[in-house]
């Protein structure tokens, strides 16, 4: 059989290129299908690839700290050297599995469709599917050849292997270690180029000296990103405050007893369940503009990311849902995502498909922030630190705990008074925290 090239694959929500972190194999490594060969670093998260097909290595094309594109060829493989290893042939060098997202493999030829674990099974080749997914199909006894691929590209996702096993799998086995990731050379590249060109920077060093870093393709990501946000997207900011002093004391006055439940209470869930909430009254912020179109894309799921900051950089995770959930289970939630972002072991799913943001500064202090919109979304809510102040009520001045809020959108989807009411939304309901309690 001829060598076979396997190139960086589709790795979708519009990214074109990732990092290389680390290579894994060597040339004339003999590895099994699903056998990790590179660790790669996109926008999203830190993921490694796996092996499409068993066979020796023959060429690897790529190197730590380099940039590549999707479709760029990664390894070549022997697909023949597989069938012949034995006790002369180097080992695998499988590694641990690390507890991050896959990406998806290439998609396999099928002659025809199949319906459930007992249909024929495919002619030939690799099933494409990602490790997650082949382990759960290992454990709960499903023949991957035997079921019926709804993913993208003819890919086998979870959900068709749970069709395929009936109503009650086995749940699946928690991922392995995370491996650490190593030190890589740091290789400059210039960010690219949003609306007018910049014009040349002078020459700083004739003022005294000055040390040139970097930026890691993280920030060079984000950087990208923000650029392209606030040039495409005419950004109005409404800001507003909310009396949560009834919502305050309820969240002290449960600290403990949720503790005991194993949740931690904090204020950021609130915001995510008011948001969401109002979302569904004022669905023009829980869209995305089709230019090109004419069209809003107005979507009818609330998926909701966090603002997370972390030592490499901000990073918003997704929470799916969010107006449908309980808050004891949105919070469990939270925090469950939050941790796996600031360990690096978030996945792609973690982190893909919002449709709303939501970030809360104020554990850092402040008065308030204007966010820009985190592109393709129209709207971005911020939240500054809540601080007790004098209030008018009823006539007396009394102390209230008041949160300085700031509601970013894009002003081509909505006018500023359809801000001020969707803003004014969020606001009544953190206002009346009973009703947010039991409202889902």
């Amino acid at each position: 059989m001829p060598a076979r090239a396997f190139a960086l694959p589709d790795l979708g929500e519009g990214l074109t290129e990732a990092e290389i972190v680390k290579v894994l194999v060597s040339e004339g490594d003999v590895v099994a299908e699903d056998a990790p060969l590179l660790e790669v670093e996109t926008d999203k998260a830190t993921v490694e690839i796996p092996s499409p097909v068993g066979g020796r290595v023959t060429k690897v094309h790529v190197q730590a700290g380099q940039t590549v594109k999707v479709g760029d060829v990664l390894v070549t493989f022997d697909e023949d050297a597989a069938k012949g290893a034995g006790g002369g042939e180097r080992a695998p060098r499988l590694g641990t599995t690390l507890a991050r997202s896959p990406l998806p493999a290439p998609s396999a030829p099928s002659s025809a469709s199949v319906a459930g674990a007992t249909a024929p099974a495919r002619a030939s080749g690799p099933v494409a599917a990602t490790p997650a997914t082949r382990r759960l199909a290992r454990e709960i006894g499903v023949d991957l050849r035997a079921v019926r691929a709804s993913g993208r590209g003819g890919r086998v996702t979870d959900d068709d292997v749970r069709a395929a096993a009936g109503p009650t799998p086995a749940a699946p086995a928690p991922a392995g270690a995370r491996r650490t990731a190593p030190q890589r050379p740091a290789v400059a590249k210039p960010l690219a180029p949003v609306g007018v060109e910049p014009p040349a920077l002078p020459n700083f060093e004739q003022w005294g000296p000055v040390e040139r870093q970097p930026l890691s393709h993280l920030r060079r990501t984000i950087a990208e990103r923000m650029a392209l946000s606030a040039t495409l997207i005419p950004h109005v900011t409404h800001f507003d405050r909310a009396d949560i002093t009834d919502l305050d004391a309820i969240i002290k006055r449960n600290v403990e007893p949720a503790r005991q439940r194993g949740l931690t209470l904090t204020l950021t869930s609130f915001l995510l369940k008011a948001a969401a909430l109002a979302l569904r009254d004022h669905p023009q912020f829980n869209a995305s503009l089709d230019p090109a179109a004419g069209e809003l894309i107005v979507k009818r799921y609330r998926h909701l990311g966090i603002a997370v900051a972390t030592e490499r950089g901000l990073i918003v995770p997704v929470i799916r849902d969010v107006d449908t959930k309980p808050l004891p289970e949105l919070q469990r939630e939270l925090a469950a995502l939050a941790q796996r972002v600031r360990d690096g072991k978030a996945t792609l799913d973690d982190l893909r498909g919002g449709t709303f943001t939501v970030t809360n500064i104020g554990a850092l202090g402040g008065t308030g922030a204007i966010p820009i919109i985190n592109y393709p979304e129209v709207a971005i809510l911020g939240a500054a630190r809540a601080r007790e102040e004098p209030a008018v009520r009823e006539g007396r001045i009394v102390p209230r705990v008041l949160l300085p809020l700031t509601l970013t959108f894009d002003h081509r989807v909505a006018d500023g008074a359809d801000g001020a009411r969707f803003a004014a939304d969020i606001v009544r309901r953190l206002e009346r925290p009973e009703q947010l309690l039991l409202e889902w």
